[in-house]
C-alpha cells in the first residue's frame, strides 16, 4: 500500500466531517476544505462534540481526543488539498459539480493520488471521466453516522484499478472500517435496496395503510431493524432520498423507482427531516 499520510476531505457538512473525524482519530493528518467558513466551524464544532462523547464514554482518552485534534485543519482554499496523499470527496450529490470538482483536483494533486467519492448514487465512471486517471478515482461511500457505522461501500468505475481498489480497502482497515465491494450500477448496493424501502414506507403511508408510528414500528419489531424507514428518511434527508431515487429512476429505466408523490411534494414544501425541523416527525 502506498504511504498515504495526508488526506483531503472536500466538503464540511455531516458526510464531510464524520469523515474527517474517523481519519484524524486514525493518526492521519487532515484537511477539510470547504468554501464556506462557516460550514468548516461548524464542522470542527461537530467534531469536537463527537469526540468528547467518545472520551464521556470511556472510549477513548482526552490524550487521544486532544491529538485527533490536533491532526485536523481546515481551509477555504482548494490549493490547500495540494499535497494530500489521498482525497475523499463529500459535496453536494450532483454529478456536474462533482464532475467539475474532480477535473480540478486532478490537476491540483499529484498524478498517483487516488480521488474517491462519498457518492450514495452517482456513476464513478461518470465522474472518473472527468479526470486523466480515471484508474485512480473510485467510490468510498460512508454510512452516517461515520464515526459510528463500520461499513464502507467501494465503488469500482469501469476504468478503477485493482491496485487502487486494494490501497482503498486496506485504507479502510486503517480506519477499523470493513470496506465491501459493489459494481458501479444506480444506488451500488445500499441505496439499491435501501431506498426502495424507504419509498414503499412513504408509498403506504400516502396510501392510509398505517400512520408514521405503525410503519415504522411494524419494522422495528417485525423485521429487527434499529429504526423505523420514515425515521430513516428524515435522518437521511428527504431531499437527498428524492435525489437518489431519481438517480435509480433515471439509471435503471424502471418505474418501480419513481418518487412517491408524498415524499416529492414534502420536499417541495421544505419538510427535509431532521435538518430542517420537520419531515414525518417534528424536531422543533
Amino acid at each position: 500500500m502506498m504511504n498515504i499520510r495526508r488526506i483531503g476531505v472536500i466538503g464540511a457538512g455531516t458526510m464531510g466531517n464524520g469523515i474527517a473525524q474517523v481519519f484524524a482519530q486514525s493518526g492521519f493528518d487532515v484537511i477539510v476544505q470547504d468554501v464556506s467558513s462557516g460550514a468548516l466551524d461548524r464542522a470542527r464544532a461537530a467534531i469536537e462534540k463527537s469526540l468528547a462523547k467518545f472520551v464521556e464514554k470511556g472510549k477513548m482518552t482526552a490524550e487521544v481526543r486532544d491529538a485527533a485534534l490536533g491532526r485536523l485543519r481546515t481551509d477555504t482554499h482548494l490549493e490547500a488539498v495540494r499535497d494530500v496523499d489521498f482525497v475523499v470527496e463529500a459535496i453536494v450529490e450532483d454529478v456536474e459539480a462533482k464532475r467539475t470538482l474532480f477535473g480540478v483536483l486532478d490537476a491540483l494533486t499529484r498524478p498517483d493520488v487516488i480521488l474517491s467519492s462519498n457518492t450514495s448514487s452517482i456513476s464513478i465512471t461518470r465522474i472518473g471521466a472527468a479526470t486523466r486517471r480515471p484508474d485512480r478515482v473510485l467510490g468510498m461511500h460512508f454510512m452516517n453516522p461515520v464515526p459510528l457505522m463500520p461499513l464502507v461501500e467501494l465503488i469500482r468505475g469501469q476504468l478503477t484499478s485493482a491496485e487502487a481498489m486494494a490501497t482503498t480497502r486496506a485504507l479502510c482497515g486503517q480506519l477499523g472500517k470493513t470496506g465491501v465491494e459493489a459494481a458501479d450500477y444506480p444506488g451500488f448496493i445500499a441505496n439499491r435496496i435501501l431506498m426502495p424501502m424507504i419509498n414503499e414506507a412513504v408509498f403506504a403511508l400516502m396510501e392510509g395503510v398505517g400512520t408514521v408510528e405503525a410503519i415504522d414500528t411494524v419494522m422495528k419489531l417485525g423485521m429487527n431493524h434499529p429504526m423505523g424507514p420514515l425515521t430513516l428518511a428524515d435522518f437521511i434527508g428527504l431531499d437527498v432520498c428524492v435525489a437518489i431515487l431519481d438517480v435509480l429512476h433515471d439509471g435503471l429505466g424502471d418505474p418501480k423507482y419513481r418518487a412517491c408523490p408524498l415524499l416529492r411534494r414534502m420536499v417541495a414544501a421544505g419538510q427535509l427531516g431532521r435538518k430542517s425541523g420537520h419531515g414525518f416527525y417534528s424536531y422543533a
